[in-house]
């Protein structure tokens, strides 16, 4: 095993223990939100967003219950999203969609990405990438309701 996978494999662990706005959920209001559960292996994420008054994201929230990536990936993206504009939001989804699609042919871009680079290796495993994708997912219905809510 590769040194860089190593400390992949440790970003995911730190991240799914620490859980970055996890249990940050409950009690708060939420101009956008979204429940979401993977059937394949029964992991689910709540997750609330809160945008400031000029759209960019000041918060976000959410509770859950899975595997490592996918509460290291709702972790990850909690540190990414603040401070992006829905728009911004919206696109990084979409370039970590096509990345975890890709099947290991595409990897995510640092700069864009920060520590959730350490998700990556996660697309050579298909039966992993809803895992990976759950809170994204969640962010993304979050973020167009909050839109149609305006």
């Amino acid at each position: 095993m590769s040194a860089l996978h190593q400390l992949y494999q440790t970003v995911i662990i730190e991240q799914a223990r620490e859980r970055q706005g996890g249990g940050e959920y409950a009690g708060h209001t939420w101009n956008g939100h979204s429940h979401q559960v993977n059937p394949t292996c029964g992991d689910e994420i709540t997750l609330g967003v809160e945008l400031d008054d000029s759209g960019r994201i000041a918060r976000v929230g959410w509770e859950g219950d899975g595997c490592s990536i996918s509460m290291a990936s709702a972790s990850l993206l909690t540190e990414l999203a603040q401070g992006l504009t829905v728009d911004e939001a919206l696109e990084r989804v979409a370039e970590f969609r096509e990345v975890m699609h890709s099947r290991g042919r595409l990897e995510p871009d640092e700069e864009r990405f920060g520590d959730a680079v350490a998700l990556g290796g996660v697309s050579r495993y298909v039966m992993r990438v809803k895992c990976a994708m759950l809170s994204w997912v969640a962010l993304e219905d979050s973020l167009r309701r909050s839109a149609a809510d305006r």
